[in-house]
């Protein structure tokens, strides 16, 4: 079906008359996203996608991260605008252009991560949320006007309670509370149990649930849950790859017909540039690895696995369960609580010294971020492994700058990185030459000295096909030279064209482990998904 195109202003019911269909009386309206066509540069996010949440009803949205889920929420909220489509609220068409217009026409989302001030009351944070507020604020006033909501709502909390004082559980509660005080009546929730324990979740979700058997809200939830999905949900949408992958009632699909929507039946198994040579002895062995997150919660709980010389072993899983503080761990910005990291039977810290001698190399997730200076020029960037060792060194103290540059031309010649020169700040690259850069200095050392561990993260999130097709070859290339890697990748296709092995990660631990040649995609998927 062809993209269908923004209806002309003319055309459509004011914004006025939309607002009155999301008016406080009766049943929520509909909402409607039809033919959404989403673009970022070359990529194409979101291909012709309709949905229909029904008024009063739940409704899920799966996919795998990157599935284009996020992205179609964006283009409701107003976030992002749609190239092509349109959103429907009751029976108004409407070009939606920011989130204040989305509320406006009663359509709120609560994020997967908080939005509160942590240090403000309840009250404080319900009252400052408003898009409008008087000069002088009357909190008294106030007050008893939110304790007199709380007393219309299912679930209540004092308004002088601090937000920091609150559990996760509570906190999620206060982010719905935000939107009901707001006039919500569509309600977008994105991974909205993810903080939150199995108890917790039951309870938000069953109150969600309540309140749109009542007909008082509709819910959009983005989910990898099924077992939230089939408990909660009236209906599921499944994307994948920013296409409708499948649709239906959550009572007639089980978690192996949505897992095999979410990551297709058949997906790519090998390429042809793989070579058969056996895996050799172990490089790298992690032991009962745990450690904590940022906010001090336990991410990993007793992680064991073994990579082997000439071996790619994926480790697949929905984001948040782990992944990011393994490979944090791994490359040193994150200290174990508990377990060991040995590589070639040795302890490893992931200390300079130590991934010189060990030759460990990292291609981490979001590489502009988190392995570039991003005004630094593409030749500082490329020589940050080696610029103190020869031939790099000046009198034993500086920094030969024209070693680096012809070490940096030599790598971007041989790895196709598209830049104005070497001297060009790595910053100003696209995502995919970026990528293609960080792998040449990762891979690419000009003292000719093998690779014996390659850990990458995501490594071709959001690039072009031109560009996964190199980095992807580039990293078999490495397998077959002998390179132990350890891929960790929220893109099952990704873990099926380039792994041996496949372990799953669920809430910080291995919960599945397969051959990739034996590897079952329902069962993967079900792992994936927190099923054993």
């Amino acid at each position: 079906m062809a993209p269908r195109v923004l209806s002309s202003p003319a055309a459509r019911p004011t914004r006025a008359a939309a607002a009155r269909a999301a008016g406080p009386l009766g049943p929520p309206p509909a909402l409607s996203a039809a033919g959404i066509t989403k673009r970022f540069g070359p990529l194409l996010a979101l291909d012709d996608v309709s949905l229909r949440l029904a008024p009063g009803s739940f409704h899920a949205l799966l996919g795998e991260n990157g599935a284009g889920k996020s992205t179609l929420v964006k283009c409701i909220m107003g976030y992002h605008p749609a190239d092509a489509g349109e959103v429907r609220v009751g029976d108004a068409a409407l070009s939606i252009r920011s989130p204040r217009e989305a509320r406006s026409l009663g359509i709120g989302m609560v994020y997967q991560h908080f939005t509160l001030v942590m240090n403000m009351t309840v009250a404080e944070n319900l009252v400052l949320a408003r898009p409008s507020l008087p000069p002088v604020i009357d909190w008294r006033k106030e007050r008893e006007a939110i304790r007199a909501f709380m007393a219309r709502m299912p679930f209540r909390m004092d308004p002088e309670w601090t937000v920091r004082e609150l559990s996760a559980g509570e906190k999620q509660k206060l982010e719905i509370l935000k939107q009901l005080y707001l006039g919500s009546r569509i309600i977008l929730l994105d991974e909205p149990t993810s903080v939150l324990t199995p108890a917790e979740a039951d309870e938000v979700l069953g109150m969600l649930r309540r309140m749109a058997d009542e007909q008082r809200i509709s819910v959009l939830m983005i989910s990898h849950k099924f077992r939230e999905v089939t408990a909660f949900a009236d209906e599921v949408t499944v994307l994948r790859r920013g296409r409708v992958a499948g649709r239906g009632e959550a009572r007639d699909l089980t978690p192996a017909a949505m897992a095999e929507m979410m990551v297709g039946a058949q997906p790519a198994r090998v390429s042809a540039a793989r070579g058969d040579a056996p895996a050799g002895e172990p490089v790298l062995r992690i032991e009962g690895l745990a450690a904590t997150d940022g906010r001090g919660r336990p991410a990993l709980d007793g992680v064991t696995l073994t990579v082997r010389r000439g071996e790619i072993v994926g480790i697949a899983g929905v984001s948040g369960n782990g992944q990011e503080e393994l490979v944090e761990v791994l490359a040193g910005q994150r200290a174990a609580r508990a377990g060991k990291v040995l590589v070639h039977g040795e302890p490893y810290g992931a200390g300079r010294e130590q991934t010189r001698a060990h030759r460990v190399r990292c291609l981490p997730e979001e590489p502009l971020r988190n392995a570039c200076v991003p005004a630094m020029s593409v030749a500082e960037n490329l020589g940050f492994r080696a610029f103190d060792r020869p031939p790099f060194t000046a009198l034993r103290f500086g920094v030969s700058r024209a070693a680096l540059r012809r070490s940096a031309e030599r790598l971007v010649a041989e790895y196709a990185v598209e830049t104005p020169s070497v001297d060009a700040p790595i910053g100003r690259l696209s995502g995919g030459n970026v990528q293609r850069a960080v792998l040449a200095r990762e891979l690419g050392l000009g003292s000719g000295e093998g690779i014996e561990l390659l850990i990458a993260a995501n490594p071709c999130f959001g690039l072009d096909f031109a560009a996964v097709a190199e980095i992807r070859s580039r990293i078999l290339l490495a397998r077959n030279r002998g390179t132990a890697v350890l891929l960790v990748s929220a893109d099952l296709d990704e873990i099926f064209a380039l792994a041996d092995r496949v372990l799953v990660m669920s809430e910080g631990r291995i919960v599945h482990e397969s051959p990739i040649a034996s590897a079952d995609v329902a069962e993967i998927g079900r792992a994936m998904a927190g099923h054993r």
